[in-house]
């Protein structure tokens, strides 16, 4: 079974769409909170409040990092999604650990953040521009099919 996980960008429904087109495949995944005000407030919702906002992030970017740390760990397969609506440097930061831990790396980005991710698509093994494109590649590593 290849454990996959899905990091990155939490607007638009990319992770659905790769979860659905991967039913029927031998495969895990796991990825961050993505609801946004959980994430945000997980540190003093465990840990305690705090008045300064710099602290607040602080406490739940710890907290969200133990479960980030586990999964890029776990995974065989790291998917980072950069989506348009904001810059996500949580992203950028996922990935450069996990091509530090040596895991099979899949960025997916529009085609407008090229330049700026060239770095990080440098580390990849594929850049794609579709979440279907990524079970495509799923399909490929498991049992040899190309799409059509």
């Amino acid at each position: 079974m290849l454990k996959i996980y899905l990091s990155g960008e939490i607007h638009t429904d990319w992770r659905d769409r790769i979860i659905a087109g991967a039913k029927g495949l031998d495969v895990e995944f796991s990825g961050p909170v993505t609801d946004h005000a959980a994430s945000d407030d997980c540190g003093v919702a465990i840990l305690g409040a705090e008045s300064d906002k710099y602290w607040h992030d602080h406490k739940g970017a710890m907290v969200n990092a133990i479960r980030t740390r586990k999964g890029i760990a776990e995974a065989d397969i790291v998917v980072v999604r950069f989506g348009d609506k904001y810059k996500q440097w949580n992203a950028a930061f996922d990935a450069g650990y996990a091509a530090a831990l040596g895991k099979s790396l899949i960025v997916l980005q529009p085609p407008e953040h090229d330049h700026a991710l060239k770095e990080v698509d440098a580390a990849a093994l594929a850049v794609a521009r579709e979440p279907e494109q990524v079970v495509d590649i799923l399909k490929y590593v498991l049992d040899g099919t190309l799409p059509g």
